[in-house]
């Protein structure tokens, strides 16, 4: 977090210097209200590379303690997929506050107290509230995570929705797809497995992704995307990853009543990403 004077990024399709993971969900274009459904429209016309864009930002301040760089214009990825278009909108602002009101309830008090003031946690609060009112359907259709992927990401997707895909800089890079009528189904299963067995503090986590995915309409999409954190393994160890696959083993496991075989297959996924995210704490 930034002391005074200096300022955080956010909203950029990827955060500055840090490798950041996406959860995304991509709405139909004709899902879209009218008016936006033009703008994404215009967007998708005119493509990427075609109308160079010098990115403005505002800066916000939290009584002079948190600072933030916040992207003035709101942007949006997109994917053609069977001949539709689907656009996951960044909504930078909800995303924002959002992620302020979560880092004040994540952090011990006196730790939340010094980064975002009460004071400011309500303005938060009441702002995230009128967005709310005004816009009912607009909901943040991005999540991030810092150098790493979390592990209850992997309960949305199967193996076989695993795709390893060449960048242009010669790198690779891993993501899943999916639509929100099965990511949903394995996310409740997976909530119902954790509460059978008393794994309340994991489930809550699982139940926040099921009501997230409750307000999409079933044929949209989710991709989860390693993004920036594809670059933290070797090649060869991206290729041997099948975290999907084994914690959906460890969940049948589970299920199963064979508790050590599903403590042991899911360390096999916590300790890979307790490793990589290893890197959070040296940045």
């Amino acid at each position: 977090m930034a002391r005074p004077g200096v300022a955080v990024r956010l909203g950029a399709y990827h955060a500055e210097m840090i490798a950041t993971a996406y959860l995304r969900v991509f709405l139909p274009l004709d899902a879209f209200p009218a008016a936006e459904r033009a703008r994404w429209s215009r967007e998708i016309a005119e493509g990427p590379g075609d109308r160079p864009r010098r990115r403005s930002y505002r800066t916000s301040w939290t009584t002079g303690r948190l600072g933030v760089i916040v992207a003035e214009e709101d942007r949006a990825d997109v994917r053609l997929v069977d001949e539709t278009w689907y656009v996951c909108p960044w909504r930078t602002r909800i995303r924002t506050l959002a992620s302020l009101l979560s880092l004040r309830d994540s952090v011990p008090a006196e730790v939340a107290e010094a980064l975002v003031p009460e004071v400011e946690a309500r303005k938060a609060a009441r702002e995230l509230a009128r967005i709310r009112r005004r816009h009912p359907g607009a909901v943040p259709t991005l999540l991030q995570s810092a150098w790493h992927v979390p592990v209850r990401w992997f309960a949305l997707v199967s193996d076989e929705e695993r795709r390893i895909e060449q960048r242009p800089d010669g790198g690779y890079r891993l993501s899943y797809r999916t639509r929100v009528a099965p990511a949903r189904e394995r996310a409740e299963e997976t909530l119902k497995i954790l509460r059978d067995h008393d794994l309340d503090l994991v489930a809550d986590l699982v139940e926040d992704l099921v009501a997230w995915l409750s307000v999409f309409p079933p044929e949209a999409l989710v991709e989860l995307d390693y993004g920036d954190v594809s670059d933290l393994f070797a090649p060869l160890d991206l290729d041997d990853d099948h975290s999907a696959r084994d914690l959906r083993a460890s969940l049948e496991a589970l299920a199963a009543g064979d508790v050590d075989r599903a403590g042991e297959l899911y360390q096999t996924v916590a300790m890979r990403w307790a490793e990589v995210k290893t890197r959070e704490s040296l940045n």
